[in-house]
């Protein structure tokens, strides 16, 4: 079994029926809906025909976030190393060297000096002057300007919005389609997501919220996001264009180690097969990054223009499971990990003693019920190497799983007691393939939602009456 969860980016141009079920045997288990190049028609196109292959598959919203780009550039703009243009956000500055962008503030947030990244940083200007209504850049190297796209300020600080009007459609549309996340881009501090909770707050919704952690206020504030959020992505591709590249290997450790003390899911995404849009087989490089992300113990791993517009969609997904599944056993269970964020120690203890437990005995699988889904995170945590098998009572708290490492999932009905609880289990294993002789570790509550686990057994499949 698996245990490192694959998020895969679908496209409306790209999401019939059956190739979207073929993905989700090969091992997919969230699909993401990057709104960034999505209308609210193509994104329900998606939805609906995810919800059409399975109801065990999650749902996640991708939001453009805080951005700047170009605007208004009818041919391409040529620049040779050296070259002098300016920059504006003013639309009423005009100038056969100037290049408009999306953001009215644009010249008071920058600073001379200030390096400015067009394009996911194919050209580099360096700002050497400004005035109140623009910024004079000169180029640090050879390219072409195009309309729409990014503009990046290392290390700067952009006054933006944290949601634009779009963004705030698409969080509606996700709240009205009962979708599982919202990966919202370019979280900076607490206030980002806070903004979010509160439009889910207003409408009642569960949805819950992934940062997405992609400039350098990000890393700084890691510690109040994890607060305020369900989960996190660490978005590479925005990241290395903010932050020197060679940083984002520590960066990416120290997020995914967070997270996991913290029993947040946490995503390792961008690029992590990109040779695969185009060839059928991954650099060696591409399958050490998959296997350095399972290393570290992410939850999941993500794949975008992959499977989003790829010309190897499946054979992606099936190199990314299989390298996950070969590298995971290499990642010994921690059961003395540092867990933060405890809201119930009882559960924590029994989490923390079944995963030691599963290395003294011959235990084969863990089974667990739930109703919030909290017993399943703190298993997950401390990284066991045992699958762990959660009865669920609502789809939503289901699919919400999909994104914590080893935890398979499956939706029942509420049992009237914890009898009743317990006589399901055999049928369950021994139609995954356990034997009547397999020992197994099952935790369960006695005393409602409130109280959490409660006690802890082990036996055999058999020994269950």
């Amino acid at each position: 079994m698996k245990r490192t969860k694959i998020v895969a980016t679908i496209s409306d141009r790209k999401c019939d029926v059956g190739f979207l079920k073929e993905l989700y045997e090969a091992g997919v288990n969230v699909m993401r809906l990057n709104t960034a190049h999505q209308t609210l028609e193509d994104a329900m196109k998606v939805v609906d025909n995810v919800r059409k292959v399975s109801d065990d598959i999650a749902l996640l919203l991708d939001t453009k976030g805080p951005e700047v780009r170009t605007v208004g550039i009818e041919e391409p703009v040529k620049v040779a190393k050296g070259d002098v243009v300016y920059m504006s956000g003013d639309l009423k500055q005009l100038d056969e060297r100037m290049i408009h962008v999306s953001y009215p503030d644009f010249v008071s947030d920058v600073v001379i000096g200030a390096r400015v990244l067009v394009d996911d940083g194919d050209v580099e200007f360096v700002v050497y002057g400004k005035n109140d209504n623009r910024l004079e850049l000169i180029a640090s190297n050879p390219g072409v300007i195009k309309n729409r796209k990014s503009i990046n300020v290392p290390g700067g600080n952009i006054h933006l919005d944290s949601l634009s009007e779009k963004d705030r459609s698409f969080i509606e549309f996700a709240i009205e389609n009962q979708l599982d996340f919202i990966a919202h881009s370019f979280v900076r501090n607490k206030q980002d997501v806070e903004v979010i909770q509160q439009m889910l707050d207003e409408h009642n919704s569960p949805v819950k919220i992934i940062a997405k952690i992609e400039n350098q206020e990000g890393v700084e504030h890691i510690d109040e996001i994890l607060d305020h959020v369900y989960g996190v992505m660490v978005a590479r591709g925005d990241l290395a264009i903010e932050i020197d590249a060679e940083k984002i290997p520590r960066i990416q450790r120290m997020i995914v180690h967070k997270c996991i003390e913290s029993k947040k899911p946490v995503i390792v995404a961008t690029q992590m097969l990109h040779t695969m849009i185009e060839h059928p087989r991954p650099t060696r490089a591409e399958v050490s990054d998959i296997a350095n992300a399972v290393f570290s113990g992410t939850d999941a791993v993500m794949l975008s223009g992959e499977t989003a517009y790829g010309a190897y969609p499946l054979e992606a997904v099936r190199v990314m499971a299989r390298v996950a599944e070969a590298n995971e056993p290499t990642t010994p269970p921690d059961s003395n990990r540092n867990l933060v964020r405890i809201n119930n120690e009882t559960t924590a203890a029994l989490a923390r003693v079944a995963v030691r437990m599963t290395t003294m005995l011959p235990i084969k699988a863990i089974v667990i019920d739930t109703i919030s889904g909290r017993t399943a995170r703190y298993l997950s945590a401390f990284r066991g190497n045992l699958p762990v098998y959660v009865r669920c009572y609502e789809k939503r708290v289901m699919r919400e799983l999909a994104l914590s490492f080893g935890v398979e999932a499956y939706f029942s009905e509420r049992p009237g007691s914890r009898d009743e609880f317990m006589r399901g289990v055999p049928q369950m294993l021994l139609e995954r393939g356990y034997q009547p002789d397999d020992q197994i570790l099952v935790i369960g509550g006695s005393f409602g939602h409130v109280r959490g686990a409660s006690f802890l057994e082990v036996c055999k499949i058999s020994d269950i009456k």
